[in-house]
Protein backbone atom coordinates (compact mmCIF):
# COMPACT_ATOMS: atom_id res chain seq x y z
CA UNK A 1 0.00 0.00 0.00
CA UNK A 2 1.19 3.50 -0.84
CA UNK A 3 -0.15 6.96 -0.11
CA UNK A 4 -1.05 7.62 -3.74
CA UNK A 5 -2.94 4.36 -4.28
CA UNK A 6 -5.06 4.71 -1.14
CA UNK A 7 -5.65 8.41 -1.75
CA UNK A 8 -7.16 7.80 -5.18
CA UNK A 9 -9.32 4.96 -3.91
CA UNK A 10 -10.60 7.22 -1.13
CA UNK A 11 -11.43 10.02 -3.56
CA UNK A 12 -13.33 7.52 -5.70
CA UNK A 13 -15.35 6.01 -2.86
CA UNK A 14 -15.48 8.16 0.29
CA UNK A 15 -17.39 11.36 0.95
CA UNK A 16 -15.34 13.04 3.67
CA UNK A 17 -16.99 15.07 6.47
CA UNK A 18 -17.05 18.85 6.85
CA UNK A 19 -15.29 19.21 3.50
CA UNK A 20 -15.84 20.70 0.07
CA UNK A 21 -14.71 17.59 -1.80
CA UNK A 22 -13.52 19.55 -4.83
CA UNK A 23 -10.71 20.93 -2.64
CA UNK A 24 -9.33 17.39 -2.40
CA UNK A 25 -9.12 16.96 -6.17
CA UNK A 26 -5.57 16.49 -7.41
CA UNK A 27 -5.98 19.36 -9.87
CA UNK A 28 -6.81 21.78 -7.04
CA UNK A 29 -4.72 20.43 -4.14
CA UNK A 30 -6.01 23.11 -1.78
CA UNK A 31 -6.63 20.57 0.94
CA UNK A 32 -4.69 17.35 0.29
CA UNK A 33 -5.95 14.10 1.74
CA UNK A 34 -3.46 12.45 4.09
CA UNK A 35 -3.58 8.64 4.09
CA UNK A 36 -2.78 7.18 7.52
CA UNK A 37 -1.41 3.69 7.97
CA UNK A 38 -1.06 3.52 11.75
CA UNK A 39 -0.87 5.52 14.96
CA UNK A 40 1.21 5.31 18.11
CA UNK A 41 1.03 7.72 21.03
CA UNK A 42 0.70 11.28 19.71
CA UNK A 43 1.99 10.29 16.26
CA UNK A 44 0.24 9.31 13.04
CA UNK A 45 2.20 7.62 10.23
CA UNK A 46 1.38 7.47 6.54
CA UNK A 47 2.17 4.66 4.10
CA UNK A 48 5.29 6.38 2.81
CA UNK A 49 6.93 6.74 6.21
CA UNK A 50 6.05 10.36 7.03
CA UNK A 51 4.81 11.17 10.51
CA UNK A 52 2.48 13.81 11.95
CA UNK A 53 2.09 14.89 15.57
CA UNK A 54 -1.64 14.84 16.25
CA UNK A 55 -2.01 18.26 17.85
CA UNK A 56 -5.83 18.20 17.76
CA UNK A 57 -6.42 14.68 19.11
CA UNK A 58 -8.06 13.66 15.83
CA UNK A 59 -11.01 16.06 16.17
CA UNK A 60 -10.74 16.28 19.95
CA UNK A 61 -11.48 12.62 20.69
CA UNK A 62 -8.16 11.03 21.57
CA UNK A 63 -7.11 11.38 25.21
CA UNK A 64 -4.39 8.81 25.80
CA UNK A 65 -2.70 8.40 22.45
CA UNK A 66 -3.30 6.20 19.46
CA UNK A 67 -3.25 2.44 20.08
CA UNK A 68 -3.09 2.88 23.85
CA UNK A 69 -2.04 -0.50 25.32
CA UNK A 70 -4.54 -0.47 28.21
CA UNK A 71 -7.55 0.45 26.10
CA UNK A 72 -6.46 -2.08 23.45
CA UNK A 73 -6.28 -4.82 26.09
CA UNK A 74 -9.69 -3.94 27.52
CA UNK A 75 -11.28 -4.14 24.08
CA UNK A 76 -9.62 -7.47 23.32
CA UNK A 77 -11.00 -8.88 26.56
CA UNK A 78 -14.48 -7.53 25.84
CA UNK A 79 -14.46 -9.07 22.36
CA UNK A 80 -14.38 -12.50 23.96
CA UNK A 81 -17.36 -11.70 26.22
CA UNK A 82 -19.92 -9.59 24.35
CA UNK A 83 -19.75 -7.23 21.40
CA UNK A 84 -23.28 -5.81 21.53
CA UNK A 85 -26.79 -6.56 22.71
CA UNK A 86 -30.04 -4.63 22.38
CA UNK A 87 -30.36 -2.31 25.38
CA UNK A 88 -34.17 -2.19 25.19
CA UNK A 89 -35.20 -4.91 27.65
CA UNK A 90 -31.63 -6.14 28.18
CA UNK A 91 -28.57 -4.91 30.02
CA UNK A 92 -24.92 -5.83 30.45
CA UNK A 93 -22.02 -5.27 32.78
CA UNK A 94 -20.06 -2.55 30.93
CA UNK A 95 -23.06 -0.21 30.56
CA UNK A 96 -24.06 -0.65 34.21
CA UNK A 97 -20.52 -0.13 35.52
CA UNK A 98 -19.96 2.91 33.30
CA UNK A 99 -23.23 4.50 34.41
CA UNK A 100 -22.38 3.92 38.06
CA UNK A 101 -18.90 5.34 37.74
CA UNK A 102 -20.01 8.43 35.84
CA UNK A 103 -22.72 9.10 38.41
CA UNK A 104 -20.13 8.80 41.19
CA UNK A 105 -18.03 11.44 39.43
CA UNK A 106 -20.99 13.84 39.89
CA UNK A 107 -21.40 12.77 43.54
CA UNK A 108 -24.68 11.18 42.52
CA UNK A 109 -26.24 14.47 41.38
CA UNK A 110 -26.64 13.07 37.85
CA UNK A 111 -27.70 9.52 38.52
CA UNK A 112 -29.20 8.32 35.24
CA UNK A 113 -27.40 7.80 31.93
CA UNK A 114 -28.96 7.57 28.47
CA UNK A 115 -26.70 6.31 25.67
CA UNK A 116 -26.20 7.10 21.98
CA UNK A 117 -23.38 7.11 19.45
CA UNK A 118 -22.22 10.70 18.82
CA UNK A 119 -22.29 14.20 20.16
CA UNK A 120 -25.09 15.55 17.98
CA UNK A 121 -27.27 12.65 19.07
CA UNK A 122 -26.56 13.53 22.70
CA UNK A 123 -27.68 17.10 22.03
CA UNK A 124 -30.88 15.83 20.40
CA UNK A 125 -31.57 13.59 23.39
CA UNK A 126 -31.04 16.35 25.93
CA UNK A 127 -33.29 18.76 24.03
CA UNK A 128 -36.05 16.19 23.58
CA UNK A 129 -35.76 15.02 27.18
CA UNK A 130 -35.99 18.58 28.50
CA UNK A 131 -39.01 19.41 26.33
CA UNK A 132 -40.79 16.16 27.16
CA UNK A 133 -40.15 16.40 30.89
CA UNK A 134 -41.82 19.82 31.00
CA UNK A 135 -44.75 18.45 28.99
CA UNK A 136 -45.11 15.55 31.41
CA UNK A 137 -45.14 18.03 34.30
CA UNK A 138 -47.90 20.11 32.73
CA UNK A 139 -45.80 23.05 31.46
CA UNK A 140 -47.24 22.93 27.95
CA UNK A 141 -45.81 26.29 26.83
CA UNK A 142 -42.16 25.31 27.45
CA UNK A 143 -41.29 24.37 23.89
CA UNK A 144 -38.35 26.66 23.07
CA UNK A 145 -34.61 26.63 23.66
CA UNK A 146 -31.93 29.19 24.30
CA UNK A 147 -28.26 29.13 23.28
CA UNK A 148 -25.24 31.42 23.29
CA UNK A 149 -24.25 33.55 20.32
CA UNK A 150 -21.66 31.62 18.34
CA UNK A 151 -22.73 28.31 19.85
CA UNK A 152 -22.24 24.93 18.21
CA UNK A 153 -23.89 21.74 19.41
CA UNK A 154 -23.92 19.43 16.39
CA UNK A 155 -25.24 19.17 12.86
CA UNK A 156 -28.36 17.04 13.03
CA UNK A 157 -31.51 19.10 12.53
CA UNK A 158 -32.39 19.42 16.20
CA UNK A 159 -28.81 20.23 17.17
CA UNK A 160 -28.61 22.85 14.41
CA UNK A 161 -31.52 24.63 16.08
CA UNK A 162 -29.20 25.53 18.97
CA UNK A 163 -26.16 26.11 16.76
CA UNK A 164 -25.30 29.70 15.83
CA UNK A 165 -22.64 29.15 13.17
CA UNK A 166 -23.97 30.27 9.79
CA UNK A 167 -21.67 28.02 7.75
CA UNK A 168 -23.31 24.90 9.21
CA UNK A 169 -26.82 26.22 9.65
CA UNK A 170 -27.89 28.52 6.82
CA UNK A 171 -28.26 25.89 4.10
CA UNK A 172 -30.80 23.99 6.21
CA UNK A 173 -32.73 26.98 7.57
CA UNK A 174 -36.09 25.80 6.14
CA UNK A 175 -35.78 22.57 8.15
CA UNK A 176 -34.87 24.18 11.46
CA UNK A 177 -36.95 25.54 14.30
CA UNK A 178 -34.34 28.00 15.55
CA UNK A 179 -33.61 28.76 19.17
CA UNK A 180 -33.18 32.26 20.56
CA UNK A 181 -29.63 33.42 21.28
CA UNK A 182 -28.22 35.44 24.16
CA UNK A 183 -24.84 37.20 24.28
CA UNK A 184 -21.74 35.06 24.64
CA UNK A 185 -19.41 35.59 27.62
CA UNK A 186 -16.39 35.23 25.29
CA UNK A 187 -13.55 37.01 27.09
CA UNK A 188 -12.26 38.38 23.76
CA UNK A 189 -15.20 40.79 23.83
CA UNK A 190 -13.86 42.63 26.88
CA UNK A 191 -13.83 46.39 26.65
CA UNK A 192 -10.67 48.26 27.57
CA UNK A 193 -9.89 47.52 31.19
CA UNK A 194 -12.73 44.99 31.54
CA UNK A 195 -11.92 41.61 33.13
CA UNK A 196 -13.15 38.24 31.87
CA UNK A 197 -15.26 38.00 35.03
CA UNK A 198 -16.92 41.30 34.19
CA UNK A 199 -17.67 40.09 30.66
CA UNK A 200 -19.25 36.95 32.15
CA UNK A 201 -21.42 39.03 34.49
CA UNK A 202 -22.48 41.29 31.65
CA UNK A 203 -23.55 38.31 29.54
CA UNK A 204 -25.32 36.73 32.51
CA UNK A 205 -27.26 39.94 33.07
CA UNK A 206 -28.45 39.77 29.46
CA UNK A 207 -29.51 36.15 30.03
CA UNK A 208 -31.45 37.22 33.12
CA UNK A 209 -33.26 39.95 31.20
CA UNK A 210 -34.19 37.49 28.44
CA UNK A 211 -35.55 34.93 30.89
CA UNK A 212 -37.53 37.56 32.76
CA UNK A 213 -39.47 38.15 29.55
CA UNK A 214 -39.60 34.69 28.00
CA UNK A 215 -39.07 32.00 30.67
CA UNK A 216 -42.60 30.63 30.42
CA UNK A 217 -41.84 29.44 26.88
CA UNK A 218 -38.24 28.25 27.40
CA UNK A 219 -37.47 24.66 28.25
CA UNK A 220 -33.67 24.86 28.52
CA UNK A 221 -30.52 26.89 28.05
CA UNK A 222 -27.69 24.92 26.42
CA UNK A 223 -24.04 25.95 26.82
CA UNK A 224 -20.56 24.58 26.24
CA UNK A 225 -18.98 25.19 29.65
CA UNK A 226 -15.90 27.46 29.65
CA UNK A 227 -15.02 27.09 25.94
CA UNK A 228 -17.17 27.49 22.83
CA UNK A 229 -14.97 25.32 20.65
CA UNK A 230 -16.28 25.56 17.10
CA UNK A 231 -16.62 29.34 17.23
CA UNK A 232 -12.87 29.77 17.55
CA UNK A 233 -12.14 28.37 21.02
CA UNK A 234 -14.01 31.24 22.72
CA UNK A 235 -13.01 30.97 26.38
CA UNK A 236 -14.95 32.50 29.26
CA UNK A 237 -14.95 32.82 33.02
CA UNK A 238 -16.70 30.19 35.20
CA UNK A 239 -18.69 33.02 36.79
CA UNK A 240 -21.06 32.84 33.82
CA UNK A 241 -21.97 29.23 34.59
CA UNK A 242 -22.54 30.01 38.25
CA UNK A 243 -24.87 32.89 37.42
CA UNK A 244 -26.61 30.96 34.62
CA UNK A 245 -27.37 28.12 37.04
CA UNK A 246 -28.82 30.59 39.52
CA UNK A 247 -30.98 32.34 36.92
CA UNK A 248 -32.21 29.07 35.38
CA UNK A 249 -33.25 27.81 38.80
CA UNK A 250 -35.12 31.03 39.54
CA UNK A 251 -37.06 30.94 36.27
CA UNK A 252 -37.60 27.15 36.05
CA UNK A 253 -35.44 26.58 32.98
CA UNK A 254 -33.25 23.52 32.54
CA UNK A 255 -29.50 23.98 32.13
CA UNK A 256 -27.85 21.66 29.59
CA UNK A 257 -24.07 21.45 29.72
CA UNK A 258 -22.64 20.24 26.42
CA UNK A 259 -19.28 18.80 27.48
CA UNK A 260 -18.89 16.72 24.34
CA UNK A 261 -15.58 18.46 23.56
CA UNK A 262 -14.66 20.15 26.85
CA UNK A 263 -15.32 17.27 29.26
CA UNK A 264 -13.05 14.42 30.31
CA UNK A 265 -10.29 16.63 31.70
CA UNK A 266 -9.76 18.99 28.77
CA UNK A 267 -10.26 22.18 30.79
CA UNK A 268 -8.34 21.14 33.92
CA UNK A 269 -11.14 19.36 35.80
CA UNK A 270 -12.82 16.14 34.73
CA UNK A 271 -16.07 18.02 34.05
CA UNK A 272 -15.69 21.63 32.95
CA UNK A 273 -18.76 22.77 34.91
CA UNK A 274 -17.06 21.76 38.16
CA UNK A 275 -14.98 24.94 37.96
CA UNK A 276 -18.15 26.91 38.66
CA UNK A 277 -19.18 24.59 41.53
CA UNK A 278 -22.50 23.78 39.86
CA UNK A 279 -24.31 20.79 38.39
CA UNK A 280 -26.47 20.98 35.25
CA UNK A 281 -29.82 19.30 34.73
CA UNK A 282 -28.39 17.50 31.69
CA UNK A 283 -24.76 16.70 30.89
CA UNK A 284 -23.78 15.63 27.37
CA UNK A 285 -20.59 13.59 26.93
CA UNK A 286 -18.94 12.10 23.85
CA UNK A 287 -15.59 12.34 22.02
CA UNK A 288 -13.00 11.63 24.72
CA UNK A 289 -15.24 9.49 26.92
CA UNK A 290 -14.26 6.38 24.93
CA UNK A 291 -10.63 7.50 24.69
CA UNK A 292 -11.22 8.26 21.01
CA UNK A 293 -11.72 4.61 20.16
CA UNK A 294 -15.40 4.02 19.44
CA UNK A 295 -18.54 6.11 18.82
CA UNK A 296 -20.23 6.73 22.15
CA UNK A 297 -22.26 9.53 23.68
CA UNK A 298 -24.05 9.84 26.98
CA UNK A 299 -26.66 12.16 28.42
CA UNK A 300 -26.62 12.24 32.20
CA UNK A 301 -29.56 13.71 34.11
CA UNK A 302 -31.10 14.07 37.54
CA UNK A 303 -33.47 11.89 39.49
CA UNK A 304 -36.08 14.64 39.19
CA UNK A 305 -36.02 14.54 35.39
CA UNK A 306 -36.04 10.73 35.43
CA UNK A 307 -39.12 10.83 37.67
CA UNK A 308 -40.96 12.99 35.11
CA UNK A 309 -41.00 9.98 32.75
CA UNK A 310 -41.63 7.21 35.33
CA UNK A 311 -45.31 6.41 34.76
CA UNK A 312 -47.78 3.68 33.84
CA UNK A 313 -48.37 5.29 30.45
CA UNK A 314 -45.95 4.28 27.69
CA UNK A 315 -46.46 7.63 25.97
CA UNK A 316 -44.97 9.40 28.98
CA UNK A 317 -41.78 7.34 28.67
CA UNK A 318 -38.72 8.55 26.78
CA UNK A 319 -39.01 6.49 23.60
CA UNK A 320 -35.89 7.76 21.86
CA UNK A 321 -33.57 4.97 20.69
CA UNK A 322 -30.46 4.09 18.69
CA UNK A 323 -29.61 0.60 17.45
CA UNK A 324 -26.18 0.68 19.08
CA UNK A 325 -27.30 2.33 22.33
CA UNK A 326 -24.96 1.31 25.15
CA UNK A 327 -22.70 -0.75 22.88
CA UNK A 328 -20.65 -3.06 25.09
CA UNK A 329 -17.35 -2.49 23.28
CA UNK A 330 -17.70 1.29 23.42
CA UNK A 331 -18.65 1.17 27.10
CA UNK A 332 -15.64 -1.04 27.83
CA UNK A 333 -13.37 1.48 26.09
CA UNK A 334 -14.90 4.20 28.26
CA UNK A 335 -14.31 2.14 31.41
CA UNK A 336 -10.67 1.69 30.42
CA UNK A 337 -10.48 5.45 29.88
CA UNK A 338 -11.83 6.09 33.39
CA UNK A 339 -9.34 3.54 34.74
CA UNK A 340 -6.50 5.56 33.24
CA UNK A 341 -7.81 8.71 34.92
CA UNK A 342 -8.07 6.92 38.25
CA UNK A 343 -4.75 5.07 38.16
CA UNK A 344 -2.42 7.61 36.58
CA UNK A 345 -3.38 10.89 38.33
CA UNK A 346 -4.20 12.39 34.96
CA UNK A 347 -5.86 15.60 36.16
CA UNK A 348 -2.93 16.43 38.44
CA UNK A 349 -0.31 15.55 35.81
CA UNK A 350 -2.19 17.55 33.18
CA UNK A 351 -1.87 20.68 35.27
CA UNK A 352 1.90 20.43 34.98
CA UNK A 353 1.71 19.52 31.31
CA UNK A 354 -0.68 22.42 30.59
CA UNK A 355 1.69 24.82 32.34
CA UNK A 356 4.54 23.61 30.14
CA UNK A 357 2.42 23.99 27.01
CA UNK A 358 1.60 27.52 28.11
CA UNK A 359 5.29 28.29 28.67
CA UNK A 360 6.07 27.04 25.16
CA UNK A 361 3.33 29.20 23.64
CA UNK A 362 4.03 32.40 25.57
CA UNK A 363 6.67 33.78 23.17
CA UNK A 364 4.07 33.72 20.38
CA UNK A 365 2.18 36.51 22.15
CA UNK A 366 4.89 38.87 20.86
CA UNK A 367 4.25 37.90 17.23
CA UNK A 368 2.92 40.98 15.38
CA UNK A 369 -0.05 39.10 13.93
CA UNK A 370 -1.02 36.97 16.96
CA UNK A 371 -4.02 38.09 19.00
CA UNK A 372 -5.68 36.78 22.17
CA UNK A 373 -3.31 34.00 23.14
CA UNK A 374 -5.37 32.04 25.66
CA UNK A 375 -5.48 28.71 27.47
CA UNK A 376 -7.78 26.67 29.66
CA UNK A 377 -6.27 23.42 30.84
CA UNK A 378 -5.08 21.30 27.92
CA UNK A 379 -6.70 23.57 25.30
CA UNK A 380 -4.78 26.59 24.01
CA UNK A 381 -5.49 28.95 21.12
CA UNK A 382 -4.62 32.22 19.47
CA UNK A 383 -6.14 34.29 16.67
CA UNK A 384 -4.19 35.43 13.63
CA UNK A 385 -4.66 38.88 12.14
CA UNK A 386 -4.83 38.19 8.40
CA UNK A 387 -7.17 39.28 5.63
CA UNK A 388 -6.11 36.39 3.40
CA UNK A 389 -9.18 34.12 3.01
CA UNK A 390 -6.82 31.25 2.16
CA UNK A 391 -4.84 31.63 5.40
CA UNK A 392 -6.42 28.63 7.19
CA UNK A 393 -5.60 26.26 4.33
CA UNK A 394 -2.13 27.77 3.90
CA UNK A 395 -1.39 27.21 7.57
CA UNK A 396 -2.80 23.68 7.54
CA UNK A 397 -0.60 22.69 4.61
CA UNK A 398 2.45 24.39 6.14
CA UNK A 399 1.87 22.53 9.39
CA UNK A 400 1.59 19.16 7.65
CA UNK A 401 4.84 19.89 5.81
CA UNK A 402 6.43 20.36 9.25
CA UNK A 403 5.11 17.07 10.66
CA UNK A 404 2.24 18.45 12.75
CA UNK A 405 -1.53 18.14 12.44
CA UNK A 406 -3.22 21.43 13.38
CA UNK A 407 -6.52 22.31 11.74
CA UNK A 408 -7.43 26.01 12.18
CA UNK A 409 -10.97 27.20 12.82
CA UNK A 410 -11.03 30.21 10.54
CA UNK A 411 -8.12 32.36 11.70
CA UNK A 412 -7.95 30.65 15.10
CA UNK A 413 -5.09 28.22 15.59
CA UNK A 414 -5.67 25.90 18.52
CA UNK A 415 -3.85 23.11 20.33
CA UNK A 416 -5.65 20.14 21.89
CA UNK A 417 -3.11 17.32 22.06
CA UNK A 418 -3.53 13.91 23.71
CA UNK A 419 -2.61 13.81 27.39
CA UNK A 420 0.31 11.47 26.70
CA UNK A 421 2.26 14.16 24.87
CA UNK A 422 5.71 14.61 26.37
CA UNK A 423 7.31 17.91 27.29
CA UNK A 424 9.69 17.51 24.35
CA UNK A 425 6.78 16.82 22.00
CA UNK A 426 5.02 19.95 23.30
CA UNK A 427 8.12 21.96 22.41
CA UNK A 428 8.26 20.31 18.97
CA UNK A 429 4.57 21.03 18.34
CA UNK A 430 4.77 24.71 19.24
CA UNK A 431 8.08 25.33 17.45
CA UNK A 432 6.78 23.76 14.25
CA UNK A 433 3.49 25.67 14.58
CA UNK A 434 5.41 28.95 14.85
CA UNK A 435 7.36 28.07 11.72
CA UNK A 436 4.16 27.11 9.89
CA UNK A 437 2.56 30.40 10.95
CA UNK A 438 5.41 32.43 9.44
CA UNK A 439 5.33 30.33 6.27
CA UNK A 440 1.56 30.77 5.89
CA UNK A 441 1.79 34.52 6.42
CA UNK A 442 4.89 34.94 4.29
Amino acid sequence: MSNSSLLQRSLDAVWHPCTQMKQHAAAVEALPLVPIARGEGVWLYDFDGRRYLDGISSWWVNLFGHCNPRINAALRAQLDELEHVILAGFTHRPVVELSERLSALTDGALGHCFYASDGASATEIALKMSFHSWQNRGFQDKQEFLCLAGSYHGETVGALAVTDVALFKDAYAPLIRPAATVPTPDARLAAAGESSTAVARRAAAALERHLERHHRRIAALIVEPLIQCASGMAMYDPEYLRLAREVCDRFQVHLICDEIAVGCGRTGTFFAHEQAAIRPDFLCLSKGISGGYLPLSIVMTTAAVYADFYHESTSRGFLHSHSYTGNALACRAALATLDLFADEQVIENNRLLAAHLGDCLRPLSAHPQVRHLRQRGMIAAFDVSSDDPAFPQRFYRAALAREILLRPIGNTIYFMPPYVISREECEFLVARAAAALDAALG
